[in-house]
């Protein structure tokens, strides 16, 4: 983040850029996010900092704590254990609806993300597939064609966004989350909706239970 900001729409700017740092990972979960450096930094007054971190408070990616300051939220047991079962419907609808509004063009360009993922995977470039993964899973909720359906996946994925890339850490999981992926795709090459419905909740079950073991472990 260099350079000065310059825009009626400052506290956007800003909350879109420490948004960018999240999901880069450059801020981490815990990481305590301080109003004047980060003012400092963008050249701006701590008002529009301040506005920022709220809409992000209000996206469940920070947590404002009076007289604590800011930090990046930590998704804890037992917010994983209530989002991914959701988030597993959620997704498997998309990807269901997804299957019925796929001609060749677009299954050619999911063919094209799924090697990707091969070529990610076959490396062991955990960051590469993360982001081949996400650009999968946004290109299936914009093909499903359901808006509310979109808002809400979309306004989820962005607080599993801070958890997901540690499930791939696991022992094997990698492999584990590339062959669901392979089997999600045998569906689509199929058109069986169904089957699609099925594998993405199964994919995304499989997450949530990756990273709940990981969390059991840690204590």
């Amino acid at each position: 983040m260099v350079g000065t900001l310059k825009s009626p729409a400052l506290y956007s700017q800003v909350a879109d850029l420490v948004r960018k740092r999240i999901f880069q990972q450059e801020l981490r979960p815990g990481d305590r996010i301080d109003e004047v450096t980060l003012a400092e930094e963008l050249g701006v007054s701590r008002t529009p900092v301040r506005e920022a971190l709220k809409i992000l408070d209000a996206d469940g990616l920070v947590i404002l704590e009076p007289r604590r300051g800011c930090r990046v939220r930590v998704l804890e047991h037992k917010d994983l254990e209530q989002l991914f079962p959701v988030m597993a419907v959620l997704e498997g609808l998309i990807a269901g609806e997804a299957v019925k509004r796929t001609d060749g063009k677009e299954m050619a360009n999911l063919e094209r993300i799924h090697q990707n993922l091969e070529d990610a995977a076959a490396e062991g470039d955990i960051d590469r597939y993360y982001e081949h993964n996400y650009e999968f899973h946004t290109r299936l909720q914009e093909l499903c064609g359901n808006p509310y359906l979109q808002r809400v996946a979309a306004d989820l994925r962005r607080i599993l966004i801070l958890a997901r890339h540690r499930q791939l850490k696991a022992p094997g999981r990698l492999q584990d989350s590339l062959q669901e992926h392979r089997d999600l795709m045998a569906a689509f090459r199929k058109g069986d909706a169904e089957a699609a419905d099925a594998q993405m909740k199964h994919h995304l079950l499989e997450q949530g239970r990756t990273l709940m073991e990981k969390e059991a472990a840690r204590h």
